[in-house]
């Protein structure tokens, strides 16, 4: 596995990776970690590889986009000094182009989401072991609908990134597609965008495949 004894694991993002976490920072007791994949992601480094110590701390924040985690970046991410960074942010980047089509102040491009998303990956590789960017997702089958089109789009420019810096790539999109072909989407996630615990076991296990986790 790509983590390390003792090294600390920070997960970023929105909703879907805040889920409820503790503030100012996602650890502690109680369900530090909220009630989504980063809890399952930590409960199963615990429980698999306990030798490890593997810290895990979760910095998302409901309603991001790369815009905000570019302001926050700093204090929430660089001054904890993270031996892994892992981001998964764009829905919301997408998202408020279809549901606030009129207020576009608060939409974010695919250039700026790209230019932006990239400055993030290069100024934090120098002072961490390594970084995986997982793609937005919509949980909607048809690869016709807008939306999904555009998010589409958005997991394209992630893969991009992760290939140009050598960071473990995630496709989240695809780890949910192979669940769609079998389950309704509103089984998954009664918006398309916030999942059940089910989708969120689908993200955790997507995550933990990709950095070599042995099950």
């Amino acid at each position: 596995m790509k983590l390390g004894k003792n090294e600390t694991l920070l997960m970023i993002g929105d909703s879907i990776t805040d889920c409820g976490r503790n503030r100012p920072r996602g650890e502690g007791i109680g369900d530090p970690f909220g009630k989504g994949y980063v809890s399952l992601v930590d409960g199963l480094l615990k429980t698999v590889y306990p030798e490890l110590a593997i810290r895990v701390i979760n910095m998302g924040i409901s309603g991001n986009t790369v815009r905000d985690l570019a302001e926050r970046w700093q204090t929430d991410v660089l001054d904890l000094k993270p031996d892994w960074v892992s981001v998964m942010i764009g829905t919301n980047d997408v998202w408020r182009q279809y549901d606030q089509p009129y207020i576009p102040e608060s939409h974010v491009y695919p250039e700026e989401y790209e230019a932006t998303l990239d400055g993030l990956v290069q100024k934090t590789k120098p002072h961490v072991k390594g970084i995986v960017l997982m793609t937005p997702f919509y949980l909607e089958p048809n690869r016709a609908d807008p939306m999904r089109a555009t998010m589409d789009g958005y997991g394209r420019i992630v893969r991009r990134t992760a290939e140009r810096h050598g960071a473990v790539f995630v496709d989240t999109q695809a780890a949910f597609d192979q669940v769609l072909a079998h389950i309704y989407p509103a089984t998954l996630a009664w918006d398309r965008v916030h999942p059940s615990m089910a989708g969120h076991a689908t993200l955790a296990r997507a995550f933990l495949n990709a950095i070599g986790f042995e099950w």
